[in-house]
């Protein structure tokens, strides 16, 4: 399935913005990107499982409340970045 990161994410896949992964659900998929990336999913997930406060996820442009959300191959997931600071 086609993965579309944001800028802070792309020093872990070599500067690539659209990246393919799989997964049945988004908790499967960022484990697999975390397999084909080491290190990306604990930028995106807590240690308790939780999606950062700073990370949205989104499912064909529809956001994803939990990481329990149910994915078909197809599907196109886009994980965007809050900016913070003042």
């Amino acid at each position: 399935m086609h993965v579309l990161l944001p800028n802070p994410l792309l020093s872990y896949t070599g500067g690539a913005r659209d990246v393919d992964a799989e997964g049945t659900s988004l908790t499967t998929l960022l484990w697999d990107l975390d397999q084909r990336y080491p290190g990306i999913r604990f930028r995106m997930i807590n240690e308790q499982d939780k999606i950062r406060p700073h990370i949205k996820l989104f499912v064909n442009g529809v956001q994803a409340r939990g990481l329990e959300m149910p994915l078909r191959p197809r599907d196109e997931v886009m994980i965007v970045a809050a900016l913070s600071g003042g």
